[in-house]
């Protein structure tokens, strides 16, 4: 099973071919942020669903105490860089909140049921992230 930067390096070589159906079929996205510190890319392999048109992605890290990188990375800089599949696109995250977030984490947790054992591993809210196509 691929993991990290080896999964995003297959992703992107194969336009998803190798890396899209990930873990218990699990769809991946490749993520592009710009490090809030660093200035650099920086590319995340993640599962996602899509959602009317928009992209769903959840910063779980597991249910680690805090937020995942590419989450700090997005907050900072909205402006992000999104591949699946073949398709890719310049997007604008923002964090879902209210009804919005608990419809979409009920859907994202069809997708991977993991995502309630994290959320009761932490104290965090864990975010769910709408990536918005720019065109």
């Amino acid at each position: 099973m691929l993991f990290g930067d080896e999964h995003v390096r297959r992703y992107e070589e194969t336009d998803g071919e190798v890396g899209y159906t990930w873990s218990n079929g699990a769809p991946i996205l490749i993520l592009s942020t710009t490090g809030r510190r660093s200035g650099k890319l920086r590319k995340s392999p993640l599962i996602f669903r899509e959602d009317d048109g928009r992209y769903v992605v959840v910063a779980s890290k597991g249910g680690a105490p805090d937020h995942p990188d590419w989450y700090k990375n997005l907050v900072a800089n909205p402006e992000v860089r999104v591949q699946v599949k073949a398709d890719k696109f310049a997007a604008r995250a923002r964090t879902a909140a209210g009804e919005e977030r608990a419809r979409l984490w009920s859907r994202m947790v069809e997708v991977w049921p993991d995502y309630e054992d994290y959320q009761r591993k932490t104290e965090r809210e864990i975010p769910v992230v709408v990536l918005e196509r720019l065109d």
